[in-house]
Parts: C-alpha cells; structure tokens; sequence
C-alpha cells in the first residue's frame, strides 16, 4: 500500500470515528432536551401566563374586602403579539417552561449539540480529504452532510438570538435517525466519482441543494407544531379544556401566530436559492450530457418540488391564505421534497443513477 492510500485509509476510518462520536453525543444532547421538557412540565407560572386567552386578559376589575371596606384591583395587563386575523395569544416560555432547572438542562443540550456538530462536520471534511473531492458522492455522503447543515442553521438562528430552542428536541431526533440509516443503510466506502460528476458544479448545485433541504426541513416542523399549537388555541378560545399533555406541552410553544409567520419567512428566504439550485443542476446537466433538460425522474420531481413552495408562497402573498390552509401546502411541498430525495433515489431508476458510487450524488439530490 502506498503512503498516499495509506493516508486515505487513515482518513475514511476518521470520519468514521468522528461521525460515530458525533451520534453518542447528539444522544447525550438529546436526552438533555428531554430532561428541559420534563422539568419544564413543572413550570406553572409561565404556562399559566401562556394559555391566557384575551377574554381573560380584558376581564373586569376585582373587587375584594379590605380593612373593613372595598378595594379596586386592575387586572393586570398581558403584552401580546399578534398578526392580521390572528388570536391575541402570547408566545410560550419555552421548552423550560420558567424552571431553572429546566433552563440549565436546556443549556447544557446547547452546549452538548455544539460539540457534536463539531464533531461531525470533522467527520464530513475528513471524508471529504480522504476522496479528495465534494463529501456528498452517494447517499451515505449526503446524509451526513445534510444532518450537519441542519444542525448548523439551528446553531446559526440560536446564535442570531431567535427564539428556536424549542426546536432542538425535534431536530436531534430526526438527526439521530439521519446517521442511524446513513451508518447502518447507506454507508458506502470511499470511491472516486463516475467522469460525468467531476465538474466544479458538484460544489455549486449539490451545496445549494443540501442547504435548501435544511431550511426546508427547518420550515416543516415548525409548520407541524403550528398544526398542534392552532388546534391548542381553538380549544381554548372555543371554551374547551385540552388534556393534559397538551396543557403541559403546547402552551410551552410559541403562539401559532409566532410558528405560522416564522415557518412562512424561512421557506420564503430560501426558495431562491432551491430556483438558483434546479438552474445550476440544468447547466451542469448541458455540460455533462449535452441537455440541459430532459424530464428524467429526478429532473421531474425537483421541478415538482419547485412548482409546490411556489404555489404555497403565491398563495400566502396573493390569495391571503394563512392559516391551516397554507400549512398543508407547506407540508405537501416538503414532502415533494422527501419523495424527491428517498422515493426517487431507491425505487425509480434514471439518469441520476449511479450504481458504482453508492446512490449517486445527482440521483441523491436533484441532477
């Protein structure tokens, strides 16, 4: 074995190490969440500030006894945020729900979810020097990077002081399960691309592509928890009592107000970038076969993909759909994209494919 073999062996069995690592402290992360949740659960202060409804924040002064005689007691006032149409309905306290410990059990999973994605971007780039090329030449590849993007735009909106933590418990459960099926299903071993893939494209179209999916990711559950946050409202606006799941869970949740104008604004920030996406894929396809379009499966679903967010976003901006309505849009787009990546990439046959390196890297996303 040569010493630059050698190297690339070292490297490959890195990453694996890395990524290995990476999903026992996502785990450890996980769990920390978990543990936010459950002694969030205890908090009755925020909560009860959370489910107040307008009816009660505008109810009448009271009246109490005091030394004898009477005394007026204003109620006090309750700040709300809330949008066109919508319910007066303050956003949740959070997944900690007020508690302390709740709050350093939260912390403690930030700083356990830094480390790991830490952890597994090394993993990434290591793949990456061991090939010497793009680490997203088959689906095992993509996978990885796809859960390290999503993990980073997390990171990112923490940083910029959003208020997503609520987000990471949803987020890592669905990362944890990315790496399961990636190191368990997808893995494939380090190989060199098929001719038609070496272009300076890889980097430009599948980047963007694996960026897109993040956010779109990102998007989706905050549309499902708005779905469940709605319904909440309803029930409490319509004079019904939810259970007590609901009461302990939901409430901690920003107002559907809040979930249904952020899920909106990200899916609106990146749909330029997933229209740049389907571009670059059509220019390098003319470069590497000599058409820019021929209705291939993969091409077919990404222009699907495209035409679903932008008749959500059209009906958001034009016909005023808010709500439910536009919800279920969001989420059948999202799963457009979901069949585009697994669906097409494991039952239907194309172009795209690329049997000797795994799945393919223009079969995993898009061209």
């Amino acid at each position: 074995m040569t010493l630059a073999a050698a190297t690339h062996e070292n490297l490959a069995n890195l990453s694996n190490t890395l990524i290995y690592s990476s999903m026992a402290v996502y785990t450890l992360a996980f769990f920390a969440y978990i543990a936010e949740w459950l002694f969030g659960s205890r908090s009755k202060v925020g909560r009860t500030a959370a489910a107040l409804t307008p009816a009660q924040a505008a109810a009448p002064a009271v009246t109490v006894k005091q030394g004898g005689g009477t005394a007026v007691l204003e109620r006090p006032k309750v700040v709300v945020r809330a949008t066109g149409g919508a319910r007066d309905v303050p956003d949740g306290p959070g997944a900690h729900g007020g508690d302390q410990q709740g709050d350093l059990y939260g912390r403690i999973a930030i700083s356990l979810t830094v480390l790991a994605f830490a952890l597994e971007l090394g993993g990434v780039l290591a793949r990456a020097f061991s090939v010497e090329r793009a680490p997203w030449g088959n689906m095992y590849e993509f996978n990885i990077t796809f859960s390290t993007t999503a993990v980073g735009v997390y990171l990112l909106l923490l940083a910029l002081k959003m208020n997503v933590r609520w987000l990471g418990l949803f987020l890592l459960t669905s990362v944890l399960l990315d790496l399961g099926l990636a190191v368990t299903v997808l893995y494939t071993d380090s190989d060199q691309l098929v001719p038609a893939l070496h272009s300076y494209w890889l980097w430009i179209h599948v980047s963007t592509a694996i960026l897109c999916g993040a956010v779109f990711y990102v998007g989706a559950v905050s549309t499902v928890l708005y779905l469940f946050r709605d319904s909440y409202e309803n029930k409490l606006a319509s004079g019904g009592q939810p259970g007590q799941f609901a009461r302990s869970f939901l409430e901690r949740l920003p107002a559907a107000a809040s979930l249904d104008k952020f899920s909106y604004r990200v899916n609106a920030a990146v749909f330029p970038l997933w229209t740049f996406t389907i571009v670059a894929g059509a220019i390098w396809a003319g470069d590497a076969w000599g058409r820019y379009w021929g209705w291939d499966p993969k091409e077919t679903w990404s222009f699907i993909t495209w035409v679903a967010y932008a008749g959500y976003l059209h009906a958001r901006a034009t016909a005023g759909w808010k709500g439910r309505k536009a919800a279920y849009l969001a989420l059948l787009a999202f799963a457009c994209w979901l069949f585009n990546y697994y669906g097409v990439n494991m039952f239907v046959s194309g172009k795209h494919s690329y049997a000797d390196v795994g799945l393919g890297v223009l079969q995993a996303t898009g061209f």
